[in-house]
């Protein structure tokens, strides 16, 4: 056996959005860890959550995507393997299918790599140009919103166990949460393709395991927006969080949408959407915030909606009472 052999490269892309003119996209160029997301076992599981932070980039490389009608777009990665399009691109919307997804495929393009390359240097990825009828958009947490992972706990220790000693496969989603954002998902008619859109303050480094999460739940499958790990530890006074910034993109990307914001009870939601409402009044719907086991915050959000009468804002203990409340309100069907 070969210790020094080097692993083979791969190309991530992150499943992001766009519209008829606007091409945007992220993903990452990296080694190839064979990352089993079915793992079982706790000394395979810690392995696995080493190798997704001690990734092995493929830095300062050009890379080529390729769209359905065999145009070119170029992208370079940056020190830590990232890379970004955000280009205009005319008829972008033609060339999804009835969901709104553009299908993509990145190579390396790079005549100076001498290494194995993954899958025949063809990388698939997806892109979601939102359907010209939808009702609304949906923005979602993932955190304790979908996902049990712990963050009211004391020190995040649930958080750290639930990520590191748990894999993917093994996560059990809130219940009643998939049939929740199915239901908004088709909207009001119950046949539509409504956007959801799903943020996190998680790394980019969880996005695997994020995407097989809600892919092996049923989840309606939606760009996933997470945040660079370097910038964990950057964040200045006065920084708006990542997260925040990520909302206020998509709502500037699609002035004419209006959104229904879900999150919890447990960390910065509430401070988040309400700012997010009172800066775009007219493109938030409802906000739904999931309650959490923990008094003291709990008292806090309900002050801080106390005397906001502008929007909907319910806080729920299930998503049955969700359910209800957006059946009322004319966002899902009867």
């Amino acid at each position: 056996m070969n210790w020094f052999k080097k692993d083979p490269l791969q190309i991530v892309i992150f499943q992001s959005y766009g519209t008829e003119t606007h091409f945007y996209m992220r993903g990452r160029a990296l080694e190839d860890e064979t990352i089993n997301l079915e793992q079982k076992g706790l000394f395979g599981l810690f392995v696995n959550s080493w190798k997704r932070f001690e990734t092995d980039e493929i830095k300062n490389t050009e890379l080529k995507i390729t769209l359905p009608n065999k145009t070119i777009l170029k992208a370079t990665t940056d020190d830590h393997g990232y890379f970004k399009i955000d280009e205009r691109v005319e008829g972008l919307n033609a060339l999804a299918n009835d969901e709104g997804w553009l299908n993509i495929e990145a190579s390396y393009d790079d005549v100076n790599i001498k290494r194995s390359i993954q899958n025949d240097n063809r990388f698939p990825g997806e892109l979601l140009i939102p359907c010209p009828n939808a009702d609304y958009g949906v923005i979602s947490d993932i955190d304790d919103t979908i996902i049990h992972t712990g963050v009211v706990s004391t020190l995040k220790w649930k958080v750290l166990l639930n990520s590191i000693f748990k894999n993917a496969a093994s996560r059990i989603p809130l219940e009643g949460a998939a049939e929740f954002y199915h239901k908004l998902h088709r909207g009001p008619t119950g046949t539509n393709a409504n956007p959801i859109f799903y943020v996190s303050h998680s790394p980019w480094n969880l996005y695997r395991y994020l995407e097989f999460f809600l892919k092996q739940n049923t989840f309606p499958k939606g760009p996933i927006l997470l945040r660079s790990f370097k910038d964990i530890f950057r964040k200045k006074s006065g920084d708006q969080p990542q997260k925040h910034i990520e909302i206020i993109n998509i709502l500037k990307t699609y002035p004419k949408l209006t959104f229904i914001l879900i999150g919890d009870s447990g960390e910065h939601d509430a401070d988040i959407y309400i700012d997010v409402a009172k800066e775009f009044p007219a493109q938030v719907a409802a906000i739904y915030l999931r309650s959490v086991t923990h008094k003291k915050k709990m008292q806090r959000v309900i002050s801080l909606f106390k005397d906001y009468k502008q929007i909907p804002v319910l806080l729920v203990d299930s998503s049955s009472q969700a359910i209800e409340h957006a059946k009322t309100h004319g966002f899902i069907k009867l």
